[in-house]
């Protein structure tokens, strides 16, 4: 793929988008405290939009919860860019260039028990080190880290307003794309993903270091996040009961979207009670918009036009606000960064994900294995 395009315009957002999120404690609070009452769905009132007077609201009647601000509005005009990609070639040519700061972001496992991870073994010349569930996320509140906590680390980085930050990582680049996400979310005006990720810089030999460099602090600062391009749950069931226009895609693997398993194996401290998908979801993994390399690939993405006819025969173009989800958000952030960063779309990660819809009490699920079969799907039938 070449490091630029020239992305698609992206379709205007009705005003009825622009709303705020609800963060994802509060509103595990509010549907505890409704469904100690009456039991009813939790789902947060869209300020100047009405539902369609011959479309009834599928489930439980909402009840409405107090508007919790987030952040700001801001649109688009800040989120995308035509350079979003980087080859393996392009970041090979300027290694030591003070204008661009390379970060590995990993996902923090290690494999057979080594105590390094595969920074410490070995990293693209230069890069500084980040694991995704240290420096991206607030592990007691399964929340992001605030604007002053990511200003922090960003400045610890080196990272000025004119930086280019290059981001890549283990595990097919999803917790790199997570990243890339959190920045485009606080403002950042410069992200680019290295296309393939670790695997493709050292697939082609290209050269890796142990020297852990010390950069001069930055002067970057955070904006307030951009409510435009994350969705939290209730939004998410706003699009489900067509109070709001929106196509979902869930990018995990079929045998989860259709409620067959719960969780894929070795994943089980992601799993959810209830299993399947979110109604009317579209399901498009992640692998199919890769060179897959299983199948002989490197891992990079596919030309931008075989993107684009990928989701245009699902039904996904561009026409109608786009919002993205799997278990935990990292995978869902690989997806966005292709519709939103390459194909120029206007799309929102759901970072709750499944792990926050198919935990929830009351909101609706789609499961057509248990359709189909009559039987029992999940932790609250068995199998």
């Amino acid at each position: 793929m070449t490091d630029s395009s020239s992305p698609a315009s992206p379709s205007s957002v009705p005003p009825t988008q622009r709303r705020r999120g609800l963060t994802t404690v509060l509103a595990f609070l509010a549907v505890a405290a409704v469904a100690a009452t009456a039991g009813a769905v939790v789902a947060r009132s869209v300020p100047g939009s009405e539902p369609p007077a011959a479309a009834p609201a599928p489930g439980p009647a909402a009840v409405p919860v107090a508007d919790i601000a987030y952040g700001e509005p801001r649109g688009y005009g800040d989120v995308h860019q035509e350079e979003a990609l980087v080859s393996t070639e392009w970041l090979a040519e300027r290694l030591g260039d003070p204008g661009i700061v390379v970060v590995e972001v990993s996902e923090g496992r290690t494999a057979d028990g080594d105590p390094l991870g595969a920074y410490e073994q070995g990293h693209i010349p230069g890069a500084i080190g980040a694991v995704w569930y240290r420096d991206f996320v607030q592990r007691l509140t399964r929340d992001l880290l605030t604007q002053d906590e990511l200003t922090e680390l960003a400045q610890s980085w080196g990272l000025d307003e004119d930086t280019t930050l290059v981001l890549y990582g283990d595990a097919n680049n999803w917790f790199a794309a997570y990243a890339a996400w959190v920045f485009k979310l606080y403002g950042f005006p410069d992200v680019r993903l290295l296309d393939g990720g670790r695997d493709t810089w050292v697939g082609e030999g290209h050269p890796l270091d142990q020297a852990t460099p010390t950069p001069a602090r930055g002067s970057w600062v955070a904006q307030e996040p951009n409510a435009d391009i994350r969705a939290f749950q209730p939004e998410v069931l706003s699009v489900v009961r067509g109070e709001l226009p929106g196509v979902i895609v869930d990018i995990r693997g079929a045998a989860e979207f259709n409620g067959e398993i719960g969780v894929a194996e070795g994943f089980g401290g992601e799993a959810a009670a209830k299993w399947g998908h979110i109604p009317g979801a579209v399901n498009a993994p992640w692998g199919q918009i890769v060179n897959q390399r299983d199948a002989g690939g490197d891992g990079t993405y596919l030309s931008l036009e075989e993107i684009k006819a990928h989701y245009e025969a699902l039904g996904v173009d561009g026409s109608v606000p786009v919002y993205v989800y799997c278990r935990i958000g990292e995978r869902a952030s690989h997806t966005w960064y292709a519709l939103s960063q390459l194909l120029g779309y206007e799309v929102k990660l759901y970072d709750g994900s499944w792990t926050e819809w198919g935990n929830s009490v009351g909101v609706p699920v789609e499961n057509p294995t248990l359709e189909a079969s009559g039987g029992f799907s999940g932790l609250w039938g068995g199998q």
